[in-house]
């Protein structure tokens, strides 16, 4: 029991001994670590499988595949160096905006989600893959791709849960303000 307490003490800290310096050991860990790694990122992606959830039918697929979708190819522009505009306004905008659509119940049309999922998306991706490593990409972009679905999924668990009731819409609001007590942050 003590060497499996040792071990899972000792491994993660080793995988993550040199992130971004040109080594891809530990790359698809480092990917994976990223998007709960900030407030902003951790906090859109479970706000999306709440909205997910609540607007229920192809919402619960449509939304976190457009959104991861867009999330790797704007990963693809941060690691190249293109330019994207308003990238941490958007990311904290995608807080805000999915927080109050889950605490309003809206119940908007796929067809105008999807392209602002997109942009939040692609803003999300620009940052992981700015902030990347110089190497390995494809196992960090695997690595943030799947933590960013896990996250989904657990916004997806947790709006079904609570099943469209008060409690969805408090968490809802909750988001909303912790996204706009970032931007002051």
């Amino acid at each position: 029991m003590k060497r499996l307490l040792l071990a899972a003490l000792v491994l993660p800290s080793a995988a993550l001994a040199h992130p971004g310096h040109g080594h891809d050991e530990g790359q698809f860990l480092h990917g994976l670590m990223h998007p709960v790694g900030g407030a902003d990122h951790l906090l859109a992606m479970v706000a999306l499988g709440l909205l997910a959830a609540q607007l229920g039918g192809r919402a619960v697929w449509a939304l976190p595949l457009t959104f991861v979708a867009a999330m790797l190819g704007g990963g693809l522009l941060g690691a190249m160096g293109v330019a994207l505009p308003a990238v941490e306004p958007m990311i904290l905008a995608s807080v805000v905006i999915l927080g109050v659509l889950v605490a309003m119940a809206a119940r908007l049309p796929l067809s105008a989600l999807l392209p602002m999922v997109a942009l939040f998306g692609a803003a999300h991706g620009w940052a992981h893959g700015a902030e990347g490593p110089g190497s390995g990409l494809a196992l960090y972009a695997a690595g943030f791709a799947l933590a960013t679905m896990a996250l989904h999924l657990a916004g997806i668990g947790f709006g079904r849960l609570l099943a469209r009731g008060p409690e969805l819409r408090v968490l809802g609001g909750g988001t909303a303000l912790a996204g706009l007590a970032l931007t002051v942050a």
